[in-house]
């Protein structure tokens, strides 16, 4: 899942750090930035983001104000953080149902806790079935079911199709594990598997096999318990002979 958010900061440092911060977690999308709190609100209107980031440094009372105004014409409201150098504002962000109040320099750790609370408070839209890989200007879609499986390349993603084609994505393994449907599962540091594919688990050579291609996938000592989740899963659908 991508959570989209707009920044209103007229200080360049500062909204490039918020993006440094924000990209780290992989599923936070810039969507709008703006230099003032005019601007900000078409940003808002434009995108409807998930989350608004607000430097309250320079005309704290025109933001607010906008804040305000925001409530005529948007029907669902983004989180809204209010970013400054003192807790001076932290009294109006509060009347104002700010979602969070950062202190700058920013506390990283402080981030964390709060993108996480971000996380657990939106709620979380229909399993899509479309995944859509995006490259500046270039927004390519890909039918999750006919993904076979994902593989690692350095900061690259491989995915390869049920038809043999492979698609690259400029995004680590591990920023899209929350965007895939529940029957992908992670396996191998390098390898995510779309379990609708599985043939066989074999524990002693630590590999899976997939239907109709030649394929096995390594799993490692670290995604076992997935490796058992999934055996179970599996189990559940099938009719069991042991020999």
């Amino acid at each position: 899942m991508e959570y989209s958010y707009t920044i209103i900061d007229s200080d360049a440092t500062s909204n490039l750090q918020l993006r440094h911060y924000l990209e780290e977690y992989g599923d936070f999308v810039h969507c709008g930035l703006a230099q003032n709190s005019e601007t900000g609100l078409n940003q808002i209107l434009k995108h409807s983001p998930d989350l608004v980031i607000i430097n309250l440094n320079e005309d704290a009372s025109a933001h607010f104000q906008m804040v305000v105004e925001m409530h005529l014409y948007v029907k669902d409201i983004p989180l809204i953080i209010g970013v400054a150098k003192t807790k001076a504002y932290a009294y109006d962000a509060i009347k104002n149902d700010f979602f969070d109040y950062w202190l700058q320099p920013y506390n990283e750790f402080d981030i964390r806790k709060s993108l996480l609370r971000l996380k657990k408070k939106l709620p979380k839209p229909a399993e899509s079935h479309t995944l859509c890989l995006k490259s500046y200007s270039d927004f390519q879609y890909l039918d999750t079911s006919e993904i076979l499986y994902l593989k690692a390349d350095n900061n690259t993603t491989e995915f390869i199709m049920k038809d043999g084609s492979v698609t690259n994505a400029f995004k680590t393994l591990k920023s899209f594990e929350g965007q895939l449907p529940k029957n992908f599962v992670r396996i191998h540091q390098s390898y995510i598997v779309n379990t609708d594919y599985i043939s066989r688990i074999n524990y002693g050579k630590n590999i899976c096999s997939l239907k109709d291609v030649p394929k096995q996938l390594p799993f490692s000592k670290g995604y076992r318990g997935n490796i058992d989740g999934l055996k179970k899963m599996l189990s559940k659908k099938s009719i069991s002979s042991y020999n």
